[in-house]
């Protein structure tokens, strides 16, 4: 018979917490992946509920808090902000009640000593935990293509991957056991990430003003550097780094500007400097102190245009708050 009509009785469940603007779209994939596989319901959770009425609509099961989810689920991702909430999700863990056999993926970007602790934490009551930061941004959440960062014991990687591949990823990076090295690839990544939007936001102004136009300088970066960097040209040109104040961004600045943190902190751990990083991270800061919260990763642009003698808004973004 159809597996849909007889799903196994030991196929394990499956929770997902924090439905933020990568979070959501995840969780969607992965609804409805269980669901055409016939391999049950998605439960889900989330500080705010009502941000899972999608989920909820696709046939996924709302449960109320972060401790009813590790109840109900054998298997939870977690998509969460800082390193902070990733604590306070081990702890409630760790409360609520038996988790031995239970597997933690958390998907956040959080410094690796956070990973290693929520590891340690965890494995003392029994559960597994795997790091397993994420490379894209919300549209390639959406499609399903992100490229995921594991580390994590084998066994427990095993049952997670085919959750993982061709649902919400379109590439799986493993690194081992040690699970701080894919928070740390994650964090080396995103210097290499901030870093090309630092630049192309200044090459972006310098061709505004020098009258050779953003319109033609896209179509070179497109041309020679690929569609990566033409899509970041384009959250720039779109007007995207500084989105209406009712529409979220793709990346919130503040996520960028933790991530940004963690890195040169590392990097003053090792005694070396990330000038670039450094100078992004302050332009990224000046953004949200001028223009508020509700703006994208890429808003440093805007920053780059005041220095510049243009303003902070484009004729495509926002024109305030």
């Amino acid at each position: 018979m159809h597996p849909c009509e007889h799903p196994k009785v030991n196929m394990p469940r499956i929770g997902f917490y924090g439905l933020g603007s990568m979070g959501i779209r995840m969780a969607l994939n992965l609804q409805n992946h269980l669901s055409s596989t016939g391999l049950g319901q998605l439960h889900f959770s989330n500080r705010t509920l009502s941000k899972g009425d999608p989920l909820k609509a696709a046939g996924a099961v709302a449960e109320t808090d972060f401790a009813s989810l590790v109840k109900s689920s054998d298997i939870i991702f977690t998509m969460i902000s800082n390193d902070a909430v990733l604590g306070e999700l081990v702890e409630t863990a760790l409360s609520s009640g038996d988790i031995a056999g239970k597997i933690f993926v958390d998907t956040s970007t959080v410094h690796p000593d956070s990973s290693e602790r929520a590891s340690e934490a965890l494995a003392k009551a029994g559960a597994q935990f795997i790091a397993s930061p994420v490379f894209g941004a919300s549209p390639m959440a959406a499609a399903g293509k992100l490229i995921f960062a594991m580390a994590g014991q084998p066994a427990a990687l095993e049952k997670v991957k085919p959750l993982v591949l061709n649902v919400m990823g379109r590439s799986i990076i493993e690194l081992g056991e040690d699970v701080k090295k894919s928070s740390l690839l994650k964090i080396t990544g995103n210097v290499m990430v901030i870093g090309l939007m630092e630049l192309i936001s200044e090459v972006q102004v310098f061709a505004e003003k020098s009258g050779l136009g953003t319109v033609l300088m896209e179509k070179f970066i497109g041309d020679m550097f690929g569609p990566v960097a033409d899509s970041y040209s384009k959250r720039l040109t779109s007007g995207s780094y500084a989105p209406p104040l009712t529409t979220p961004p793709g990346f919130a600045v503040s996520l960028a500007i933790k991530d940004a943190k963690h890195a040169l902190s590392i990097a003053n751990d090792m005694d070396m400097r990330l000038p670039v990083s450094e100078i992004a991270l302050s332009n990224m800061l000046n953004a949200r102190n001028f223009a508020g919260e509700n703006l994208d990763s890429s808003s440093m642009y805007g920053t780059i245009r005041v220095q510049s003698g243009l303003s902070f808004w484009s004729a495509q973004s926002r024109q305030g708050n």
